[in-house]
């Protein structure tokens, strides 16, 4: 998935360092309310780590690749984002918080993707509202490879993560899958907006 990136690690404090990320990066932040409780969207968005093509309707399959059948760390998958399988992203858990519901994600490898790897790395989240719903969030700093691309990009990937957050919200809530192979992205959508 875009929302992937560079390797992390936690410092205790509550900052997220990445390996690198010495070169300017791009920061996007995206969040939507669900009507559902942040167990049920935190398990869909994180838990269920392998099934991200349940819910993202840019992804045309996903599975988990080593370590565990479940979203821990050092769990990892791999994406594709075309029929031909030819548009990947092979990416991992560097953390999660369980309490606060927040996970570190890093690509470790991609083919066909404009991004910098080392000055990369997402941080998905969830917050329970307290009232039986949640928001769900993703955190996307990047630097695309080219630099100068970046521009060019941050708006399709606002896009494509904003679309993922909508999957979710229906995936969640209604148990249908909503993916690139599904055919009914274009009617969810409008359901939601």
């Amino acid at each position: 998935m875009l929302a992937s990136l560079s390797i992390l690690f936690w410092t205790g404090t509550g900052e997220l360092h990445a390996q690198s990320m010495s070169k300017p990066y791009k920061t996007l932040k995206v969040t939507r309310l669900i009507k559902a409780p942040a167990e049920r969207v935190w398990k869909a968005m994180v838990k269920d780590y392998g099934e991200i093509s349940n819910f993202s309707p840019y992804i045309f399959a996903s599975y988990y690749v080593s370590v565990s059948l479940e979203g821990v760390e050092g769990a990892q998958r791999k994406c594709y984002f075309n029929e031909k399988s030819t548009r990947w992203s092979h990416e991992t858990i560097k953390y999660i918080d369980e309490e606060n519901m927040k996970m570190k994600n890093i690509l470790l490898g991609a083919e066909k993707f404009p991004l910098d790897i080392d000055n990369s790395y997402a941080i998905y989240s969830v917050k329970d509202n307290g009232d039986g719903t949640s928001t769900a969030g993703y955190e996307f700093n990047f630097r695309t490879k080219p630099a100068f691309m970046g521009g060019l990009f941050k708006g399709q990937f606002k896009k494509t993560l904003e679309g993922t957050l909508v999957g979710l919200d229906h995936y969640v809530s209604t148990g249908e899958i909503v993916n690139a192979n599904s055919g009914n992205w274009k009617e969810i959508k409008k359901q939601y907006n």
